[in-house]
């Protein structure tokens, strides 16, 4: 784009100060080592990334100090051959019964094969029951170590066990190994398969996106690179993680889809930025950091947003959400880094291919004064901008009626962890589930019952014949460790992953306290207790996390913008989009038999937060510079209206393309979270940032700026800025 031919603008061709415009006029001038440097990092990056679905683990299950997590401890100790975590050998056989020479040939077998491993414990066959199928049997096998060697031991365990029923049977009878870990484990097997699928489709919509709001190819190459190399070397980091400690594949979907997005919306801002500073007369370094100056320090505040909501996941209690937390901490990280060093770098090096292949309708010089400046017909949108400027009240009214209309069906959510049995369709897990639950031993749970050495096993007979006679039991069976701990053994009808499966433990616990001796401690673990206590956890952390969240949003904006009443309405207005995007997902995803991911709320609340603080930032900034230039609220509003509509509407709508590739992976958790975050975006972009929160600023006028104390420096700042418009007029 030729500059000559620009009117230049003294404020933007003066030297840009500050601390981020020197680093960004440092990271220009040095743009080869900067670039050469990234490209070093990211070679590195991709060096790691062949090995990594193998680095990657499940989500984890476990929440410290619950129910399951203290029965299976006491469990691993009072009977060390149960191991710390009891999972299923489920044999099945088209031509054999299970009573046959020969099938109990193959199961033995296979559980020698088991047994001789160092990882696995005792092996105990279930009793047939009533109406299982003849060429069914199962197995209780306990498995030794934490939860992270339980899950690396996985894979090689159930080799051992197919393998040897393979060479027993010549393939006659086939077993796998059922379980709450063995099923999130199937799940993520799915995910890099998604994830490459997610990226093929959102990707190419993202770059039309870029095209259409630039208004030319090679300007788009700019948020493309550093988007890129962000993700690139986010990856990078995910499969270090898994090679010296723990990533999931849960961290690495979310990882990916967040910095694709960040990283594209933040190079964006700074290219805009550099543009008009192009425009003003500046030369490229200059502009670079220029942009850095002015763009770079939203672009940090909103990525420091988005590493405070993070950590408010670390207070769950939940060590998902601690990976969770990771996830956001690594997307947040990798974007600014790649946004404040590798943009201006690139910058000025490709400020000759900005305008390649502008699109025609947009070949007039973009940066030219615009139509309505020139006493021309105003756009529509300024117009309707101007319109909300004069009749703040029914748009606020609207937009706020609105969201709460869309709120409404959140009054009814309702959460739970489930199989996700569509995307297990098909593997020998999700052939194993259906085989568990049609034979009525789909839910086993272990009662343990400590009692004090030497008195004796605890007096389980009430128990145990009321538990006989319950319909929804099919096995009981009752052991003592001759010390100091009873174990009941405990299988049910129902599916773990049901209500009805949590409203048995429910029963059981309640039936305990009436016939076991008074005072006897009783605790749970299995599938059923792993996923109710996950459950449980999640939920009640998610008052925590959402404590922090909203002081450390207030807290910030407070100290960004200098006043009380802009952080305390973006807190409001972020708790209404946050109710309304919950009334959205119930409305689309909830039917009597399919519930709302419980880890949901976690992911969803803080990643909302964080993602419209950037908005609110880039907004309201917008609006304060003006304002402190010219002391007239209602034209600063108009003001950031004009400056910031376009770039919030382009990145909002590249997020939630982001995001709502999600909604095209295999997983029901990701698919609602996709949902979510995507429709969170579009409402927070249009009826929030564009309305409401335009339409209550300029109700408030002045008090918009009111901080307590403050109003010597207001009155101050007040006359500064009418002699310095008097002046520019």
């Amino acid at each position: 784009m030729p500059v000559g031919s620009i009117r230049r603008d003294p404020a933007l061709v003066e030297p840009t100060p500050g601390a981020l415009g020197r680093w960004g006029s440092a990271m220009a001038r040095r743009g080869r080592l900067v670039i050469a440097l990234w490209l070093v990092l990211a070679a590195g990056a991709a060096a790691l990334l062949p090995g990594l679905p193998a680095r990657l683990a499940p989500p984890s299950l476990e929440v410290p100090g619950s129910e399951s997590a203290v029965a299976a401890a006491v469990i691993a100790r009072g009977f060390p051959e149960q191991g710390t975590e009891q999972v299923v050998l489920a044999f099945t056989s088209a031509t054999l019964r299970a009573a046959e020479p020969g099938y109990q040939r193959v199961m033995a077998a296979v559980m020698n094969a088991m047994a001789a491993r160092q990882d696995v414990g005792a092996l105990l066959p279930l009793p047939e029951v009533a109406g299982q199928h003849p060429g069914h049997a199962y197995v209780l096998t306990g498995v030794h170590g934490d939860e992270r060697a339980r899950q690396r031991n996985l894979p090689a365990q159930l080799a051992t066990a197919q393998e040897a029923a393979r060479q027993a049977s010549g393939g006659a009878v086939s077993v796998t190994i059922l379980g709450a870990g063995r099923a999130f484990a199937q799940l993520a097997h799915t995910d890099m398969a998604d994830l490459r699928a997610m990226e093929t489709m959102t990707v190419p919509v993202a770059v039309l996106l870029l095209v259409l709001g630039l208004g030319a190819v090679g300007a788009a190459l700019v948020p493309l690179l550093v988007g890129g190399a962000a993700i690139l070397t986010a990856m990078g980091a995910l499969a270090l993680a898994g090679t010296y400690g723990h990533a999931d594949s849960t961290m690495l979907t979310y990882t990916v889809t967040m910095t694709l997005g960040l990283g594209l919306d933040y190079s964006l801002l700074i290219l805009l930025r550099y543009r008009q500073a192009r425009a003003g007369g500046r030369s490229p370094e200059s502009a670079a950091g220029h942009a850095v100056a002015t763009a770079g320090s939203t672009v940090t505040w909103c990525a420091l947003a988005i590493m405070i909501t993070s950590c408010a996941l670390f207070l769950a209690g939940v060590p998902w959400a601690g990976s969770m937390a990771l996830a956001g901490l690594l997307s947040a990280l990798a974007t600014l880094s790649a946004a404040l060093t590798l943009a201006p770098a690139l910058l000025p090096r490709l400020d000759g291919l900005l305008a390649w292949g502008t699109l025609p309708w947009r070949r007039r010089d973009r940066e030219r004064e615009p139509a309505w400046a020139r006493g021309e017909r105003e756009p529509r949108w300024v117009r309707g901008a101007r319109q909300l400027m004069r009749h703040p009240v029914p748009y606020a009214a609207a937009a706020v009626a609105v969201l709460l209309l869309l709120a409404l069906p959140a009054l009814h959510l309702r959460t739970g962890l489930h199989y996700d049995r569509a995307t297990l369709a098909g593997t020998d897990m999700g052939t194993g589930l259906e085989q568990l639950e049609a034979d009525k031993v789909a839910s086993l749970t272990s009662l343990a019952l400590p009692h004090p050495p030497g008195s004796g096993p605890v007096d389980t007979s009430a128990l145990s014949a009321a538990l006989r006679a319950d319909p929804r039991v099919s096995v009981v069976s009752e052991f003592d460790n001759g010390r100091d701990l009873t174990l009941m053994l405990v299988a049910d009808r129902s599916a773990p992953d049901s209500a009805a499966a949590v409203a048995f433990l429910r029963d059981v616990h309640e039936r305990a306290a009436r016939l076991l001796p008074a005072g006897q401690r009783v605790l749970a673990v299995g599938p059923a207790t792993r996923l109710r206590d996950l459950t449980a956890g999640a939920l009640d952390g998610l008052w925590r996390v959402l404590l922090v969240v909203l002081l450390a949003s207030f807290a910030l904006l407070l100290i960004t913008f200098r006043s009380l009443l802009i952080p305390l309405k973006a807190v409001a207005m972020n708790l209404l989009c946050v109710c309304a995007t919950f009334g959205l997902l119930t409305l689309t995803f909830q039917d009597p038999a399919t519930d709302v991911n419980a880890l949901l709320p976690l992911i969803v609340f803080t990643i909302v937060f964080g993602l419209s603080m950037d908005y609110e930032v880039f907004l309201v900034h917008r609006v304060h510079e003006h304002y402190r230039r010219t002391g007239d609220n209602t034209a600063a509003v108009l003001h950031g209206l004009r400056h910031t509509a376009r770039p919030i509407t382009l990145a909002a709508a590249i997020m939630a393309v982001t995001f709502s590739g999600l909604m095209f992976t295999r997983r029901l958790d990701f698919q609602q979270g996709g949902f979510a975050v995507a429709v969170a975006i579009v409402l927070d972009a249009t009826l929030i940032r564009m309305v409401l929160v335009p339409a209550l600023m300029r109700l408030l006028g002045r008090h918009n700026w009111w901080l307590p104390g403050q109003r010597r420096r207001n009155s101050s700042m007040a006359g500064t800025s009418r002699s310095y418009a008097s002046s520019s007029t």
